[in-house]
């Protein structure tokens, strides 16, 4: 058998965020251990119930008392997908996490398709990509193409199921709604990236929690996690250029005020406020450049010091101590 029993070490964690889904839990467990049943890894379900306020917190109890695959994760309010993954997370066994929805419009026998590329070592997130009708597909095509181009990593749909390894899950800054940019987050720091087609089928029950409103919502995560990965271990690319660029442009009119004022009598004291306005802000950008490198060293640190204490958390207990 292939389903993790509770207290066993599971390879596979299939996470599953539920807000107010009670309609469709009883359905996704029954497909979820025909699914998981047959592999050859330990599987475990873990739902986390994000603040729901129809009938999942009870339904969910019954269903891990028959179940012992399945773990429940329970949020006192609404937190959101990305802090419902972390959470999952922190309650899962598997190196491998899979996040899943529980309106059904994926089946759970997709989930080894996905899996197959971690098991076999070619990649390190799997990523789904869409196949079939749905309403937002303008929408999704225009969100992907934006990160297409903007991130240049070469898949055809980033905002789908996925699966990857653990270890993302503690690289990648898991910001309100910023699940959606796991992938190019990943890409971006090294990891390996590649997708799968996976069947879209029509939500049985239970209604979209996406609205028109978190579409400029979207648009500015998309430009805050550009300028994350692109400027944020060089802030001073960002900040300093454009502050060099003000100071050389204050300067030059400095020199062009002083040639009128002394060769032609005709100066401007316009100009002089005009310098001083450059020169001040070139400076206040040099300073924030100069602070975020301050800060970006400080998280490279950070992450250097995480990554030793997860190498030492792996080996074997006593081997990191002195005279042992």
């Amino acid at each position: 058998m292939s389903l993790a029993a509770a207290g066993a070490h599971p390879e596979v964690s299939v996470l599953v965020p539920a807000k107010d889904e009670a309609e469709n839990l009883t359905e996704l467990v029954r497909l979820m251990r025909e699914a998981l049943l047959p592999l050859p890894y330990a599987c475990e379900l873990v739902v986390v119930d994000d603040g729901s306020r129809d009938a999942t917190a009870d339904l969910l109890s019954r269903l891990a008392a028959q179940h012992p695959f399945l773990r429940v994760v329970t949020h006192s309010s609404q937190r959101g997908i990305a802090d419902a993954l972390r959470s999952g997370a922190d309650a899962a066994g598997g190196r491998i996490l899979v996040f899943w929805p529980a309106d059904l419009q994926y089946l759970p026998a997709d989930i080894a398709g996905l899996v197959a590329p971690l098991e076999a070592g070619e990649a390190d997130i799997v990523t789904g990509a869409k196949q079939g009708h749905y309403d937002k597909r303008f929408v999704s095509w225009v969100y992907n193409g934006l990160c297409r181009w903007l991130f240049g990593v070469r898949v055809s749909d980033l905002n789908s199921v996925k699966a990857y390894r653990r270890e993302i899950m503690d690289a990648v800054p898991m910001r309100p709604d910023w699940h959606r940019f796991m992938v190019v987050i990943a890409a971006g720091q090294g990891y390996r990236v590649t997708e799968r087609p996976v069947p879209l089928h029509p939500r049985r029950a239970g209604r979209s929690k996406f609205g028109v409103g978190r579409i400029p919502i979207g648009v500015l995560d998309l430009l805050a996690v550009w300028l994350q990965l692109r400027f944020g271990r060089k802030p001073m690319v960002f900040f300093g250029i454009p502050g060099a660029v003000l100071m050389l442009l204050g300067v030059g009119v400095g020199v062009y005020e002083i040639i009128q004022r002394y060769a032609y009598q005709q100066g401007n004291r316009a100009f002089l406020y005009l310098v001083l306005l450059l020169v001040i802000a070139g400076l206040v950008l040099f300073g924030f450049g100069f602070l975020g490198e301050l800060v970006a060293g400080q998280r490279e640190e950070i992450r250097a010091l995480q990554r030793e204490v997860d190498r030492l958390a792996q080996l074997p207990e006593g081997t990191h101590r002195r005279g042992t």
